[in-house]
């Protein structure tokens, strides 16, 4: 084998390396020989603990309801801008992951930028939409389903600070690699598990009365 030869061998491997490689779907990385990436398997324990956590505090609420202090409350317009925002951010994720995927970086952090920004917005409807409450008289020592609203908005805006401080992270990475492309589509990936979170939050909180759960339950 000549020197000329093992040049070539060596450049070639030289460019195979993970660095340089892509990720698959999702932004799942591949690590070893077909493992997923510790973080895109970490992410989904973590989202795992979460939905457990939620659905304890749905139990809770549904539990609630049958207490005769009961009152509905009516879910400020608020509420549903903040969908529309958060709707939009993981729109503006997906992008990022898919421009990412296609070596088409600077519109993949254009599509990041976006996503964050619109998750910066969907924070701050939530408390505005917490502050129509309160001018409405709903405050959470007076309703127990005002105090439901609360805690589990709160519960969901913290997990939503939670992932932009991660997200802060991934948009000051200036790289091209694997590594880059795992990040940001772990980022798309949270962001819409948020918004799959909040759309059954709010089918809770908006339609879920003591008469459904009575029918569902088979008590009428």
């Amino acid at each position: 084998m000549t020197a000329e030869t093992l040049a070539q061998t060596g450049a070639a491997v030289f460019r195979a390396s993970p660095e340089s490689s892509g990720s698959g779907p999702g932004g799942d990385a591949a690590h070893g020989h077909g493992q997923r990436a510790p973080g895109s398997t970490g992410l989904w324990v973590f989202m795992g603990v979460v939905t457990s956590l939620f659905a304890l505090f749905l139990t809770a609420y549904v539990m609630r309801m049958d207490s005769p202090d009961w009152q509905r409350i009516a879910l400020p317009w608020q509420v549903w801008l903040s969908t529309a925002l958060l709707a939009a951010a993981s729109v503006a994720m997906a992008m990022a992951a898919r421009a990412a995927r296609r070596g088409r970086m600077p519109r993949a952090r254009t599509a990041l930028r976006l996503g964050g920004l619109g998750a910066v917005a969907f924070v701050a409807s939530q408390l505005w939409a917490w502050q129509a409450l309160y001018a409405a008289h709903v405050v959470p020592a007076n309703n127990p389903a005002g105090s439901f609203f609360y805690m589990l908005t709160a519960m969901h805006g913290l997990h939503m600070i939670g992932g932009l401080i991660g997200f802060a992270f991934v948009a000051l990475d200036r790289g091209s690699g694997s590594r880059t492309l795992m990040r940001i589509g772990l980022c798309a990936r949270y962001w819409h598990f948020l918004l799959a979170v909040w759309v059954v939050l709010l089918g809770v909180l908006g339609w879920l009365t003591p008469e459904v759960v009575d029918y569902l339950c088979g008590r009428r």
